[in-house]
């Protein structure tokens, strides 16, 4: 599921003199795409009202920066993201089990 996509992340990466940034470079461009994730939610479900001539939000591109940012922090840390969302999905399916309301 996340293997080629950690590759093709890889791939491009390393044509650069320092492929990843460092862990907390990283943490921090993952906290700014997530935060411009938030702003976008606010602007259509809460009370932020976009300013005038704004940019028209593009939340899936927003969610792409995310899942970008994710892989080279995997990447860089050496993680298969495959094992580690099996491993999530397992948890969630046992420690949650009863936790909600089923269909």
């Amino acid at each position: 599921m996340f293997k080629e996509a950690q590759a093709k992340v890889d791939e491009w990466v390393q044509g650069y003199k320092k492929p990843y940034f460092e862990p907390l470079s990283q943490f921090a461009r993952l906290a700014e795409e997530v935060g411009e994730v938030g702003r976008i939610l606010n602007h259509k479900y809460g009370d932020k009202v976009k300013k005038d001539g704004e940019e028209p939000d593009e939340l899936g591109a927003e969610l792409a920066d995310i899942l970008f940012a994710v892989v080279c922090s995997a990447n860089s840390h050496n993680l298969d993201l495959d094992i580690e969302f099996e491993k999530i999905i397992q948890k969630s399916k046992t420690r949650d089990v009863n936790r909600f309301d089923k269909k």
